[in-house]
């Protein structure tokens, strides 16, 4: 019995630094698709957002935040979900879509995992990012509800950061 306790323990204490979640959505396609599994080192563990990071964002504050945004897609309500996005922009950088290309202060940034053909003539921006916030995109950014729609995301709403997926294998 004393075992069991304590093998729940270290499973529900490891949860608080490392947890696993499902991906829901094709917006991080090809990078990660529907059904794969990643594990995310949560925060505060996973230290400060940098530009390229896959992170996980809390949908419910990051769609409380913008009630009323109606830029984008149709989408369903993101309560109760995590959302993985790309890291693009932090606090005090203007990004901008050009042409589907992204541009971070002014200078193009190279994204291999983005077919550029699928959004060609694609244009946002540029806007400059708040302090205590970070923008986000999906790898498919034709199919990402993301910072374009809702705006920059509260850092206190990134749960962390995504280590690598350990599901499917290969």
């Amino acid at each position: 019995m004393l075992a069991i306790v304590l093998l729940a323990g270290v499973l529900l204490g490891s949860r608080l630094v490392v947890e696993p979640v499902q991906v829901t959505s094709e917006s991080m396609t090809p990078t990660l698709r529907p059904d794969d599994r990643v594990l995310v080192l949560r925060a505060p563990f996973s230290g400060d957002v940098h530009r390229g990071d896959v992170v996980v964002v809390d949908g419910t504050t990051w769609e409380r935040r913008q009630p009323t945004a109606t830029e984008g897609p149709p989408r369903e309500s993101l309560e109760g979900e995590w959302l993985v996005k790309r890291a693009v922009a932090l606090a005090g950088d203007s990004v901008a879509l050009e042409d589907g290309s992204l541009v971070v202060n002014g200078t193009p940034v190279d994204e291999p995992w983005v077919d550029l053909e699928s959004v060609d003539g694609t244009y946002f921006g540029p806007v400059t990012v708040p302090q205590g916030e970070v923008f986000v995109l999906g790898d498919d950014r034709d199919r990402s509800v993301d910072s374009r729609a809702l705006g920059p995301v509260p850092l206190d709403a990134v749960r962390g950061r995504v280590l690598t997926r350990w599901w499917p294998w290969g």
